[in-house]
């Protein structure tokens, strides 16, 4: 194998072991595809041009290899040319192609950078290896690759997408539609500045504008899968469900890369969840495990996987706990039922997020608790159960991410149970919690959460802002409790200044780490109320009375007014997406009742 050429700024190593990037609901990402048929015509006749016959018919062979759809021939073929010739960028190009269509990707960018320092002004080169950081979600790197691209070639309306891709993603909203206004200025037929600024106005949270400019890639192109299932998602924000799924299902007939249709299937899992066809939602949710899926977690755990349909009584299983921290503990509301499926000769292991670790200790007492761990390498994210040493592992008869029991266990929205709790507060705790709220201000303690303590993607769609609680706020007979874990230092000092209400800070307590202590704060409160997040599933997967402010088309409410999960919890639904006054002021109503009972 040749050396490549000494790093640059965007070698691996440069690149660092950052966060994978988050799941993408849009299919607005940066494009091209260096291994397209057309980009290897274009590559074809470059190569003609050489005039180092010797290795030119080694690197033609590499183009009809990747041609026919054999990146490990053309891999091979591009290695024998850059072993006659390790300086021959066109080599190193092919060579990257290869590597990029056989997903190693830390492979595919030292090959694309060491071609891109060989061949300065080979157009493709930086928008190629600019799409590979922002696919390993390296953003300012991507950034400063792409910048680079449009330096030397301003008027390509790809390299501007994938540009205005980098800003949409990291909020700069405003730049983004300055960048593609001039594009669609200068190219006025290219579907895809079009579908960008859709998916661009639709992370901002506007669906219904971000529609009209689907609707125009369509036009300009019917068979643009992408705009197609972009377009289904909107929709499904403005409650057209049906439609959602339509768009959905035909965008998956295209032809496309393996990612992209796992994606599309991802996402269908959660319209059907909406539909109420909760098994097949269930069924298209294992899209996420699929070692295709750019965005899949890898669990390393080298035991048989368990399948809907194998035996458990008297095995021993692993459960490892995936998704977000809310969704390992709502996924957790059918470990009761697993439990009782292993049966008395069962042994059922559990590994789950650390901080939930002495919950679920105490809420399954015969399970094996402990704490598993999450990596990033190379673009890809790691989960191992590192609690666990070999011999143990070997006594493990059969393991599986928990979102894939709800395929056997919770097909339908009638099995999920009406139980009042699954996970145990601490006793003590609550006990303590109990004697500090009776000291606190008089009036019914309410535990508030207005916001996600994520900032990544678009989640701010999904939260009202904190000036649309003042209906809430002005209840009277309520002492409002902080659950809110993160920065809330403005939030509460707004509501003492402009609304005179003074939201009580629990002390001695983290919100965020101390969960195990939320637990029992939770449970110590006669309402928690707010939107969905971590301590909002936690409090009501213990039994705290809870109110919920979801949204249209939220899946986990699996085609009901009501969250199936958690019984005991009462849903506030806007009417139409991000139109929060209107139910805001109703929860407001209902507090001023509660507070008056």
């Amino acid at each position: 194998m040749p050396r490549p050429s000494a790093p640059s700024a965007t070698s691996p190593a440069a690149l660092g072991v950052g966060a994978a990037p988050t799941p993408a609901r849009l299919a607005a990402g940066a494009v091209g595809d260096s291994g397209s048929r057309d980009a290897l015509a274009k590559l074809s006749l470059a190569v003609e041009e050489l005039k180092a016959l010797k290795i030119q018919p080694m690197l033609h062979q590499a183009v009809a290899a990747l041609n026919a759809g054999d990146a490990k021939a053309g891999a091979e073929w591009a290695i024998k040319a850059l072993e006659q010739d390790e300086r021959n960028g066109f080599g190193w190009y092919l060579l990257a192609i290869a590597r990029e269509k056989a997903s190693d990707f830390a492979g595919s960018i030292t090959c694309y950078e060491s071609a891109l320092a060989l061949l300065p002004d080979h157009a493709e080169i930086a928008n190629n290896l600019g799409r590979l950081a922002y696919r390993m979600g390296q953003k300012p790197v991507a950034e400063k690759l792409f910048r680079h691209h449009l330096a030397r070639f301003p008027n390509d309306h790809e390299g501007a997408n994938n540009l205005a891709c980098v800003l949409r993603d990291e909020h700069r909203y405003g730049d983004a539609i300055e960048l593609l206004k001039s594009a669609i200025g200068r190219a006025p037929d290219q579907p895809l500045l079009w579908n960008t600024l859709g998916s661009t106005l639709a992370e901002q949270g506007d669906p219904a504008n971000a529609q009209i400019f689907f609707d125009e890639a369509l036009r300009l192109d019917p068979g643009f899968a992408k705009a197609r299932y972009n377009r289904g998602n909107v929709r499904l924000f403005q409650g057209d469900t049906a439609g959602a799924l339509e768009d959905c299902e035909r965008a998956m007939t295209a032809p496309m890369p393996l990612d992209e249709q796992l994606m599309m299937r991802l996402a269908r899992s959660t319209i059907l969840l909406d539909l109420g066809r909760v098994g097949e939602g269930w069924d298209d949710y294992e899209a996420r495990l699929d070692p295709s899926f750019a965005d899949v977690t890898l669990v390393m755990v080298d035991r048989p996987r368990w399948n809907p349909g194998d035996a458990l009584a008297g095995k021993s299983l692993l459960i490892v706990g995936e998704q977000g921290l809310g969704d390992e503990v709502m996924f957790a509301n059918l470990v009761p039922d697993v439990i009782e499926a292993l049966g008395p000769e069962g042994r059922l292991t559990l590994a789950v997020e650390p901080r939930l670790v002495p919950l679920f200790q105490r809420s399954f007492p015969k399970a094996h608790v402990g704490a598993h761990a999450t990596y990033q390498a190379e673009g890809r994210t790691f989960r191992l159960a590192p609690f666990l040493d070999e011999a143990a592992m070997g006594r493990i008869d059969l393991w599986t991410p928990i979102g894939s029991l709800l395929r056997q266990f919770r097909r339908e929205v009638a099995a999920y149970p009406n139980r009042s709790r699954f996970l145990e507060a601490d006793p003590g705790r609550l006990a303590h919690w109990r004697e500090v709220l009776d000291a606190a201000p008089a009036g019914r303690k309410v535990g508030l959460l207005w916001k996600s303590g994520s900032t990544l993607g678009a989640r701010h769609r999904y939260y009202s802002s904190f000036e649309q609680w003042a209906p809430v706020l002005a209840a009277q007979g309520i002492t409002f409790v902080n659950l809110q874990y993160g920065d809330v230092d403005a939030e509460l000092e707004q509501a003492r200044r402009e609304l005179g209400v003074e939201i009580w800070n629990p002390p001695g307590i983290d919100l965020k780490q101390d969960l195990d202590d939320v637990a029992a704060l939770s449970c110590a409160l006669d309402l928690v109320v707010g939107f969905a997040n971590a301590t909002s599933n936690i409090a009501a997967a213990c039994g705290a009375p809870s109110w919920l402010i979801s949204t249209p088309g939220a899946w986990a409410r699996l085609g009901t007014d009501r969250y199936p999960w958690y019984p005991q919890m009462r849903v506030f639904i806007p009417e139409a997406f991000r139109e929060w006054d209107p139910v805001m002021a109703q929860v407001g109503q209902a507090m001023v009742a509660f507070g008056q009972a």
